[in-house]
């Protein structure tokens, strides 16, 4: 069997892209756009088969996550969890968006037979059949699912994917707010605006030229959530800012970008599916959804602090130089360590989370 290269699959993207904004009348919603460049089957970025997850450009990666970076990640989170599933009386974990599998392998590595079954939901099938090869030693224990289960009993877990969730882009010119779509001049994407009665959730102000995002999908993904979560926790890592700080009038470009080869750009329109595309997470946002579902807010708080308060300085005390240097990036106010947020909801129970027991920035939200 051959596999087409990535610059026939780019080609082959382009023209489902270009083919999508015709059928739309000429003009695709961004949200669109950033959906089928990322998740169309066989051709979007996460579906085409490339690896994406790794340390270094040399590995022909685009980004590293944290699990990536030092198995410790998991091991400190696997304390959270053990903690959130002895208080559910719980025995499953569910984790979304699951990458590679590092982070699942981490935390059976950890929790071993104190989790009966580790369900997995990840819209990406190469993804899959990798995760599946990690995780071949756990055997049966680990299953994918296909849809929402009807019912959740045990904690929720996701690494790095409310911020790979298609947004929708808006952009004031002092007067007006636009919806930002793509449209096509022969076959090259271009911006287009179109009136809209979309909003952020903000009140501003607002500088005139701003761009940002709204979150309508991630807000969703949590209202779906709380429907489904019965009794247990759910714990989300991601970077991103509470609304006060995502819609400030000196971030007038928004968050979007692009990652590819280790490097950023903040222009998805060109090379699209040959790398990623994301923006931050408004915090607020995603509480406030969990809450109008039914989920209590258990903790806010930065990457460092949470791993801290789950050990993660005592994991490092018989480590080498290689794996204190990879955990400091987990830390370091500069690197991951501010910049990422985790954020905990719980239903059907009250626990104080060992995550936010120093440091809880819920206020903020």
């Amino acid at each position: 069997m051959t596999h087409a290269g990535p610059e026939s699959l780019s080609a082959r993207l382009q023209t489902r892209l270009l083919a999508a904004i015709a059928a739309a009348g000429g003009w695709l919603p961004f949200d669109r756009f950033m959906a089928i460049a990322l998740y169309e089957p066989g051709l979007g970025y996460y579906a085409r088969g490339s690896r994406q997850f790794g340390a270094m450009p040399a590995s022909g990666s685009d980004f590293v996550t944290a699990p990536e970076l030092t198995p410790l990640f998991g091991a400190a989170l696997a304390r959270q969890v053990a903690q959130a599933l002895d208080a559910a009386q719980a025995d499953e974990v569910f984790e979304f968006g699951a990458g590679s599998g590092a982070l699942a392998a981490q935390l059976l590595g950890v929790l071993d037979d104190r989790v009966r079954c580790y369900s997995i939901v990840d819209l990406s099938g190469t993804l899959r059949g990798r995760q599946a090869e990690r995780l071949a030693a756990w055997g049966d224990r680990v299953r994918w699912l296909d849809a929402w289960p009807a019912a959740m009993h045990g904690v929720v877990v996701g690494n790095e994917v409310l911020d790979a969730m298609p947004v929708q882009l808006l952009h004031w010119d002092g007067e007006h707010w636009f919806e930002r779509g793509v449209a096509a001049v022969g076959e090259q994407f271009t911006w287009a605006d179109r009136p809209t009665a979309l909003r952020p959730p903000s009140a501003g102000p607002f500088v005139p030229g701003m761009v940002t995002e709204i979150h309508p999908q991630a807000e969703a993904f949590i209202r779906t959530l709380a429907e489904c979560l019965q009794r247990g926790a759910a714990f989300f890592i991601d970077y991103g800012f509470p609304e006060a700080e995502y819609y400030h009038p000196q971030r007038i470009g928004g968050t979007l970008m692009c990652h590819r080869a280790h490097r950023v750009d903040t222009d998805p329109l060109v090379d699209v599916g040959a790398k990623d595309i994301t923006a931050h997470v408004d915090f607020t946002g995603i509480a406030l959804a969990a809450q109008d579902g039914g989920l209590d807010v258990i903790g806010y708080t930065s990457q460092a602090r949470f791993l801290m308060n789950c050990g993660l300085l005592e994991l490092l005390h018989d480590a080498d130089f290689r794996t204190t240097a990879a955990a400091q990036k987990l830390l370091a106010e500069h690197e991951m360590g501010e910049l990422f947020k985790v954020i905990g909801f719980a239903r059907g129970m009250r626990f104080e989370a060992i995550g936010f027991s120093a440091g809880d920035r819920s206020h903020t939200l």
